[in-house]
Parts: C-alpha cells; sequence; structure tokens
C-alpha cells in the first residue's frame, strides 16, 4: 500500500505542475483546471484510504456533496461576485488548514518534534489570518463592510504588537505543547490580525489582497503537510503558495506599487463617490452619434472594466465587437492587469463570453498601438486608463502603469456617471476634446449601439 501510495501521490504531484503550467495561458486555462481538480482527487482519495480515516461510502458521499456545492456556485454566482467568491474559498481553504493541524494537536499521545511543533503553530496562525482576512475581503467586495480604508488609531502598532505577542506565544508552546491555552491564544490573536491586515485596504487594491491571501492558504496547506507527514499536502500547498506570490508581485508590479505600500498604503474607496469633475464640461453623445463614430472606425481596442462585469454586459460587446468586424475593421481587446477586482477578472469575463483569445491583449503587447488606433472604446474602466497616474505625483495612482487610451486619435467611454474609481481619483480622460461620454448602463448603451448599427 505504502509504494502505492507514494505512486498516486507523485502522479497527483506532476499533475498540479502540469495544471499550473497550463493556467499560463487562456487558452488552455480550462485543461490546466481539470488536470489540477483530477490531481487533487486523487490526492485526497489516497490520503483517506491510505490513513483508513474514512470507508468508500464517506468518501462517495463528500464527492457528491462538495460536487453539488461546487456546481451549484459555478451556475448561480455572477461574473460580478467571483471575487468574493474567491476570496471565501481562499478563506475555507485556510480555515481547513488550520482545522486540521488543531485536530492533529488533540490527538497527540507524547510530544511531537520541534518541527511538528512549530508547523502546528504556523499552520494555525496563518490558516486563521486566512480565513478572517478572507471574510474581511469578502463582506467588502460583497458590500456588507465598506470598501474604502479602515484604519484604527495606531493601526500598524498594534499589527506589530500582535505580530509580537504571536510570536511570544508560539515559542512558549513549543517550550510546553500541553498547554492548550497558548495554542488558543494564537487563534484569538490570529483572529483580530486577520480582521486587522485587511481592513485598511481599499477597492484599488483588492486584486493584490485576493492573490495574497490565496498564498496565504497554500502556505497553511504546507504547513499542515509537514504536520501530518503529507508530501503531497506539503507540494500542492508549496505550489499555491508560490504561485500567489508571483502573482502577487505581478499585481504589485503593474500597480508600480510595493507589496508594503499596498498593505499599509491605506488607498482606495468603495467606489461609490459623486462626480467630483461635475464644474467642467464634457462632451457627451447621443447613442446615434455613438454609432456613426463606431461605423466610420476602420481600428477599434476595447477596454473593458468592472463597469462591464456590473452590467453583465460582455455577450452584447462581444456581438458589437463581431459586427464591427464584419464591416471591415481591425477590433481588440486591451487587458490591463488589475482590471477589475481580482487577477484574471477580464479575461474570465470575456471568456465567458466565447470571446476569441487572439482578440485578447495585455497591456504591454497593445499599449504602443493605441496612438495608431481610431477608437479606443471603453467600458467601466477608470483607474487603469486614468493619466493622473503619469502626472500627478500626488496620486496614489501616479506611477502605476496605465492602458495609452489618451493616445488614441478619439475616445469614447460608456459610464453610468463621472464618478471617480476606485482609487477616488477624478479622471482628466473624461474632460479630455477628443473624448466622448456615453452615459448609462453598460448592457443598455451596448444594446442600443448594436441596434442602430443593424440599421
Amino acid at each position: 500500500m505504502s509504494a502505492l501510495t507514494n505512486v498516486v501521490y507523485l502522479l497527483a504531484a506532476a499533475l498540479f505542475i502540469f495544471g499550473l503550467k497550463l493556467l499560463s495561458h487562456p487558452r488552455t486555462a480550462r485543461r490546466g483546471n481539470l488536470l489540477a481538480m483530477i490531481g487533487m482527487l486523487l490526492a485526497i482519495t489516497m490520503t483517506l484510504l491510505d490513513k483508513q480515516i474514512l470507508d468508500f461510502t464517506f468518501i462517495i458521499a463528500g464527492l457528491v456533496i462538495g460536487a453539488a456545492i461546487g456546481a451549484y456556485a459555478a451556475k448561480t454566482v455572477q461574473m460580478t461576485a467571483m471575487p468574493q467568491m474567491v476570496a471565501l474559498f481562499n478563506g475555507f481553504g485556510g480555515a481547513a488548514s488550520a482545522l486540521v493541524a488543531y485536530a492533529e494537536y488533540l490527538q497527540l499521545t507524547s510530544d511531537p518534534s520541534l518541527d511538528v511543533t512549530i508547523t502546528m503553530v504556523l499552520s494555525v496562525l496563518i490558516g486563521t489570518v486566512t480565513w478572517w482576512g478572507s471574510l474581511v475581503a469578502f463582506m467588502k467586495l460583497q458590500g456588507i463592510m465598506r470598501g474604502a480604508p479602515i484604519v484604527f488609531p495606531l493601526h500598524q502598532f498594534w499589527n506589530i504588537l500582535m505580530l509580537i505577542a504571536v510570536v511570544v506565544l508560539g515559542v512558549l508552546f513549543t517550550m510546553n505543547v500541553s498547554q492548550q491555552s497558548y495554542l488558543l491564544a494564537i487563534v484569538g490573536v490570529a483572529t483580530i490580525l486577520g480582521f486587522m491586515l485587511v481592513i485598511p485596504i481599499g477597492g484599488a487594491d483588492m486584486p493584490v489582497v485576493i492573490s495574497l491571501l490565496n498564498s496565504y492558504s497554500g502556505l497553511a496547506a504546507a504547513m499542515t503537510g509537514f504536520v501530518l507527514s503529507n508530501n503531497v499536502l506539503i507540494i500542492s500547498g508549496a505550489l499555491v503558495g508560490a504561485s500567489g506570490l508571483i502573482l502577487t508581485n505581478i499585481m504589485c508590479k503593474a500597480m508600480n506599487r510595493s507589496l508594503a505600500n499596498v498593505l499599509f498604503g491605506a488607498v482606495g474607496t468603495d467606489g461609490g463617490g459623486g462626480p467630483v469633475g461635475d464644474k467642467k464640461s464634457v462632451t457627451e453623445y447621443s447613442i446615434e452619434d455613438a454609432a456613426m463614430v463606431l461605423e466610420s472606425a476602420q481600428s477599434v481596442i476595447i477596454v473593458p472594466g468592472y463597469g462591464l462585469a456590473v452590467a453583465q454586459a460582455q455577450h452584447v460587446l462581444q456581438e458589437l465587437a463581431s459586427l464591427l468586424q464584419q464591416n471591415g475593421a481591425t477590433v481588440r481587446y486591451a487587458i490591463h492587469p488589475v482590471a477589475g477586482r481580482m487577477p484574471g477578472h477580464m479575461n474570465v469575463l470575456l471568456a465567458e463570453a466565447n470571446v476569441p483569445y487572439d482578440m485578447l491583449y495585455e497591456m504591454d503587447q497593445i499599449n504602443e498601438d493605441f496612438k495608431n488606433t481610431d477608437l479606443a472604446l471603453v467600458i467601466g474602466a477608470n483607474d487603469v486608463i486614468n493619466p493622473a497616474a503619469r502626472t500627478q505625483k500626488d496620486s496614489p495612482l501616479f506611477g502605476m502603469p496605465i492602458l495609452n487610451v489618451d493616445q488614441a486619435k478619439s475616445i469614447m467611454i460608456i459610464k453610468r456617471s463621472l464618478s471617480p474609481g476606485f482609487a477616488g481619483v477624478d479622471n482628466e480622460l473624461f474632460y479630455d476634446p477628443k473624448t466622448m461620454m456615453v452615459f448609462g448602463d453598460a448592457k443598455k448603451v451596448l444594446t442600443e449601439l448594436l441596434q442602430e448599427l443593424k440599421g
């Protein structure tokens, strides 16, 4: 049985690695997910059978119930709610790791080795922080808690104090493992720390927070793997932790901000501010005028943003793009790394509308093409096209690489109002003489444009 277990674990680890590799491109991402899921199924089933934890009846029951919950969530959760679902699932991963590590502690019959004790503390700590931090992220994204940063007096001082307290409690626990109160105290402090680490982070930084919490959940799982002496859990947790950290680094580079600045900078609003630039004049276009501009454009770059997801307008947008292509226009999509509210949000949204992958271009691939483009069509994007990132040194966006929408020959922005994005910064692009503002719900506006173009 031991040899078979090792072979299955090796196969599961290989599937995890190949799955991650395939996730690097939208065209192969679905297959990568499938391979990783098969690997996890093999790993969990083999562990339950090898350790004689459960018989086939309970394993099958768990698979059926879990699959039913997953299928229900996949079918019913709207694309706009995908970030909060991901945040919640990250939290479940952290909570599961912490609970397993704590359960293993309760079953101890003798003092464990030092390495097991340390990883037990780390698993409980990271898992608990991940759960409560993810819960805060979920509540912010869901609107249960306001999305703007919430900062208390001496906020970072208290965070540092709690980290020191955790280190002290961890040392005391390793010196006297029989004292369960130390481990319970770590759970209590980690609970507060999970809240305190995420509440000062605003909506503009949510993509980074989600990827970081994903990394935390992987690290917690890896620590639990050491507690259980389970190699496949160590490997899978390490892969998730590493990939989450890499993604976090990519997100930070996309905003030209350090991770410390994201965690402690308190940038962002709840995205619900009023029109801060209403004293300036904008050029507002009717549906008929906007349709004429679209009809005459020979090259169009579409810039999707969170407003597209809110309106669930991705399908009608792709229908409009297809019509423009039929009329002889070159149409491409420009994807900013932090557009939306989670990493890859726009890619997933557009994939749902069956947008061909070869129409999607990352920022670095397409940015130089804006100056040769007849029209940049912006749907619901804000911070990722704001020129303040280049010029306003006192702006929280300053230094963040943006899409060069302002360099296009003409610009059309579909937006509900002139309200700022999640960073709370007014967008000068709205008032540019070559910018055409079309106000309204993205789905309604795009549907009317499509009907107008069809004649």
